[in-house]
């Protein structure tokens, strides 16, 4: 596997705090997807969607990162 680097600014102004909650696959999709609707981009959450599970969890992470600022 390849290290994957976020450095640019997210997609949306939504921020998502996961450290101290639950990590499971279903629940930060859960909460990235609710705070990109209620960002100043709601018309990307579907397109989060697709992206995010287009893959593995890495790339669950990964694509989080460039739709939000998870902290």
């Amino acid at each position: 596997m390849t290290e994957q680097h976020v450095t640019e600014q997210p997609l949306t102004n939504a921020v998502v705090v996961l450290s101290g909650k639950d990590g499971s696959d279903l629940s930060i999709l859960g909460r990235v997807h609710g705070a990109i609707l209620m960002s100043n981009h709601p018309e990307l959450a579907q397109q989060f969607i697709d992206d995010a599970i287009a893959s593995d969890f890495d790339n669950l992470l990964v694509t989080s990162m460039r739709y939000v600022d998870v902290q």
